[in-house]
């Protein structure tokens, strides 16, 4: 008796049956899709391979489609049939690194069909000698989480509505990347007419700090560019709206919240307006202060750092200090729109001198 099934592959004494089996669509009760290349013996029968006979609920629904399918051919002159089996590993696609993205918008519903069928993924991924395994599991299935920890992922990050699993197959160390180590901030220096600084005192800050007169800060979102980030920070607490010039200077510093870095960048800004309205959720007060009172704060004159951003965001107002201006940029290593920020070293098209604030 012979068997030829489209890209059906033969493994040990067993053959894997092609995706074509693996869809519930192919199978109507006891009829095969008609994708089977030819048959020689006796017809083909097939039937699902389930633990409870006829089961009902919608969990046991899923592992007949999911999980295991069960094919079985009669034999010929009295033989014993030959049940060829089939099991479904989770939808995926590789990565550029000889990795699997698990599409978390594919996964099973019941936590043991999403068992079963992790194991025979890893399986499979395995004997692909595959790297690193993505799974991304929303918060709806948050029971799913144990179930992968039990097979040996190991957390990598989280959002609000999931959480990122990561397994490594090939024996030595994982090579995959780490979390986010840094958050980002921007803080706008911005100068009106008046030679008068936009500052605000912070309704949630250390009892140390109280008092304190700072320039409008906060933290970049997710896929924002920094000067877009400073401008909404500003008009969020003020309601001032700005114009961005450049970044005058960054600060780096370590261990700052959950032993992640933090990479702040201080933000030359022109306002475009003057009249101010303060969030209430976070502001507790905001004025225009003459550059000099700001400067001469008992708070900030002690802290050498706080100083020396004065004393360049002073140096740029005088245009003796040039910082770095955005420019958009597109590489061709991975055809995305850039910001590059830098500081043109022609004295003529200086930055100094082409954006007087």
């Amino acid at each position: 008796m012979e068997l030829h099934l489209c890209g059906s592959e033969l493994i040990g004494s067993r053959k894997l049956l092609p995706n074509l089996f693996l869809n519930s669509m192919h199978l109507v009760a006891d009829k095969v899709s008609p994708q089977v290349c030819s048959c020689k013996g006796n017809l083909l029968h097939a039937s699902y391979l389930s633990t409870a006979h006829n089961a009902a609920s919608s969990a046991m629904k899923e592992k007949l489609m999911v999980d295991v399918y069960s094919f079985q051919m009669n034999g010929t002159n009295g033989a014993s049939p030959t049940t060829y089996y089939s099991r479904r590993v989770l939808e995926s696609m590789d990565d550029e690194y000889g990795g699997v993205v698990v599409n978390s918008e594919k996964l099973p519903s019941n936590p043991s069909v999403f068992a079963s069928v992790l194991q025979s993924s890893l399986s499979q991924w395995k004997s692909q000698r595959k790297n690193g395994i993505w799974l991304k599991l929303p918060l709806e299935k948050s029971e799913f989480v144990p179930i992968a920890v039990k097979e040996g992922f190991q957390y990598h990050h989280a959002e609000k509505g999931y959480v990122m699993m990561t397994y490594w197959i090939p024996e030595g160390p994982c090579m995959l990347p780490e979390n986010a180590s840094h958050q980002v901030g921007v803080g706008g220096f911005v100068i009106n007419e008046k030679n008068e600084v936009l500052v605000v005192q912070e309704k949630h800050t250390a009892p140390a700090l109280a008092g304190l007169w700072k320039i409008p800060t906060g933290f970049i979102h997710e896929s924002e560019e920094i000067f877009n980030g400073a401008v909404r920070e500003v008009k969020e607490e003020t309601g001032i709206d700005t114009e961005f010039i450049e970044v005058v200077a960054f600060r780096h510093a370590h261990n700052v919240a959950f032993q992640k870095s933090d990479l702040f960048f201080v933000c030359m800004m022109k306002a475009l307006s003057n009249d101010i309205v303060i969030d209430n959720l976070e502001v507790q007060a905001a004025k225009w202060m003459p550059l000099v009172d700001f400067v001469q704060q008992p708070l900030s004159r002690g802290d050498r750092m706080f100083k020396k951003i004065i004393d360049i965001c002073i140096a740029r107002l005088g245009e003796r200090y040039c910082g770095l201006s955005v420019h958009p940029v597109v590489s061709v290593f991975d055809g995305k729109l850039s910001s590059l920020y830098y500081n043109v070293v022609d004295a003529e098209d200086s930055n100094c001198q082409t954006t007087p604030i």
